[in-house]
């Protein structure tokens, strides 16, 4: 196109956000009203329909969510390699789609069919979007933490009405409803994206754009036809959780060897050392990952029983609060921390990245020790405060700030522009192995389940919550007592 916009010309914005900003955050916020919607019911309805022991059922959320995001790793690669951000996302909302109309047509019969066509489409659909992002900056251009911020209160409004509505549409009407309703907030999201694509100009364009198209197709098919293909394999690893440790040490292995053998060959130390620091990130998201995910499994089985009615005075289910309180919390307190990290700033007080990636840790640790404290709420029966729960959510979610929207930006502050989707694809397969990692903690802490009472289960989950609580303070106090060596490796990049 001739009078395609340059990618000068969307860099050299005025403001404070790109236009296109705005029309990334919508794309995402659908995608995430899915997303959420999905994760929000998953234990819910395997509990419920498919007839799963609580154990059984974290492990499969733990399964699904870990494939979920061990695609996103695939599909950065297929995206920075072959397709370009626009057609691995166009690919990936389409996949997801049908994924979810299957589940809607019957939910108990298509619902692992259903799944492994959502693990392709998001695998394909979330990294790339996230990288376009970044691609609307300038390298040196300090208005990048507050686009991603931005973008990042999109994804939690998604979050927010996804997790609420599907939740209630599920437990009070039909699951056909629920799974349908994912389908089409994500049918409008991909709308949105194709209306408003022309707007990117360049930025997710073909990789392989120099090369003849005839060429360029048979790859692009090929990707295609692969992905494809690789879903009734898919199938069988997510319905058989014995198969999910296999496959992702292989691909974790894969993933680190890739990251390692790209490191070196940029050849250039300063780069390296960025990558190096980018990759200390990540592992420590991982972690973070592993405990903070609990929300989609322990939790939300741990809310289905164990949590009364009551927030505030007001009666709510607590799976919409366990499902929707967190994102309502960072809408809310995105603008707040923001304004403090502004104020600090002009003290001469605001803490690096470092520190900040710390206190996450400190603040999840309060808030997984508040989890803990509901058991002295409890009545004879083990039903105890939703208000106490909520609270802890309320805490979970300033630590969450401290480290989710400047992780991602932090990630593309420190990659080179060729590997950004590589490097967005790690962040999300730490978020795959933490999904792995809390689904077999939430597995341990669920085994109270079988046979036992609901004041037994109440002390199960409670004192799991206590360990996960040790946990994120050592991991906190261990990164800020890590920071001046990583500092180094920073150099420039703050």
């Amino acid at each position: 196109m001739q009078n395609q916009i340059t990618l000068e010309q969307i860099q050299n914005f005025k403001g404070k956000y790109p236009k296109q900003l705005w029309y990334l955050f919508t794309v995402e916020m659908w995608e995430r009203f899915c997303f959420y919607g999905m994760r929000g019911v998953l234990v819910i309805f395997m509990v419920d329909k498919l007839l799963l022991k609580d154990d059984a059922a974290s492990l499969q959320y733990g399964a699904i969510q870990a494939f979920v995001y061990a695609f996103t790793f695939i599909g950065g690669i297929f995206a920075d390699k072959i397709l370009g951000f626009k057609k691995s996302l166009l690919f990936g909302g389409i996949v997801m789609i049908l994924g979810n109309l299957l589940i809607a047509f019957a939910p108990e019969q298509l619902f692992y069919y259903g799944i492994a066509f959502s693990i392709i489409g998001t695998g394909f659909f979330k990294p790339n979007i996230s990288s376009m992002v970044g691609e609307l900056y300038h390298e040196k251009d300090n208005r990048r933490d507050a686009g991603y911020g931005m973008f990042y209160a999109g994804i939690n409004v998604g979050g927010l009405l996804g997790g609420a509505l599907c939740v209630y549409l599920g437990k009070y009407h039909s699951w056909n409803l629920c799974f349908l309703a994912a389908a089409i907030v994500m049918a409008a999201g991909l709308i949105t994206f194709l209306a408003t694509k022309k707007h990117l100009g360049p930025i997710g364009d073909s990789p392989l754009k120099a090369m003849p198209t005839q060429k360029r197709n048979i790859r692009e098919i090929a990707v295609y036809i692969g992905s494809l293909l690789s879903i009734p394999l898919i199938f069988i690893m997510v319905k058989n959780t014995a198969y999910t440790d296999y496959f992702m040490y292989t691909i974790g292995a894969i993933a680190v060897s890739y990251f390692i053998y790209e490191t070196i060959k940029l050849g250039e130390i300063s780069l390296q050392k960025k990558l190096i620091a980018a990759f200390a990130f990540i592992f420590f998201y991982f972690l973070f990952n592993a405990i903070y995910e609990q929300s989609g499994g322990s939790l939300s089985l741990f809310a289905k029983d164990n949590l009364n009615h009551n927030l505030l005075g007001f009666s709510i289910d607590p799976n919409i609060v366990n499902n929707s309180s967190n994102t309502l919390f960072v809408i809310i307190l995105s603008p707040v921390i923001g304004l403090l990290w502004l104020w600090f700033a002009k003290k001469k007080l605001e803490p690096n990245t470092l520190i900040k990636f710390g206190i996450g840790f400190l603040f999840l640790a309060a808030s997984f020790y508040i989890f803990y404290y509901t058991k002295f709420f409890a009545n004879a029966e083990g039903i105890t405060s939703l208000n106490i729960f909520t609270f802890a959510y309320f805490i979970t979610t300033i630590g969450e700030l401290c480290l989710g929207p400047i992780g991602m930006s932090i990630i593309t502050k420190l990659s080179p522009k060729k590997l950004f989707g590589m490097m967005m694809g790690l962040w999300f397969l730490a978020s795959a192995f933490g999904q792995l990692a809390a689904g077999k903690l939430g597995a341990e802490m669920s085994k109270s389940n079988e046979g036992a009472t609901l004041l037994a289960k109440l002390h199960s989950y409670t004192d799991g919550y206590y360990k996960l609580a040790i946990y994120s303070l050592i991991a906190g106090v261990i990164l800020i007592l890590l920071s001046p060596v990583l500092k180094k490796l920073l150099q420039d990049v703050k």
